[in-house]
């Protein structure tokens, strides 16, 4: 099994950053592939981005290409969401999820985190 925490939500001024970490826990925890979801009041759930378990492998969806970069450091177990030129739209409760594939599906995941908000205001 594999357990997963956020944590750095906040809010923040539209052009600004903030960078969340996913602390994952479990024997092959290493393995799994992780990928960052975000979820706003009125929408589906959609996929931002995904970086490899034991692989420097990522894919962005378009509109975080160019502003989020997500990485990985297996000796700490964790997982970063570094967003920069933040805008409105993307606000929302961002979540990581754990998978032995690499997809960019929820429905694929098999683990998922609590969840962490973030505001980004006008």
């Amino acid at each position: 099994q594999v357990h997963l925490v956020e944590s750095g939500g906040g809010l923040v001024q539209a052009g600004g950053s903030l960078r969340l970490s996913c602390i994952l826990s479990g024997r092959d925890a290493n393995t799994y592939a992780v990928g960052w979801f975000r979820q706003s009041p009125g929408k589906e759930r959609e996929f931002v981005a995904l970086r490899s378990g034991k692989s420097e492998d990522t894919y962005y969806e378009t509109f975080a290409r160019g502003r989020f970069t997500v990485s990985r450091d297996n000796a700490k177990n964790a997982v970063y969401l570094q967003m920069n030129s933040l805008k409105t739209d993307d606000t929302g409760v961002y979540s990581c999820a754990a998978t032995k594939l690499w997809t960019v599906y929820a429905k694929d995941y098999d683990y998922w985190g609590q969840g962490t908000q973030v505001t980004v205001s006008s």
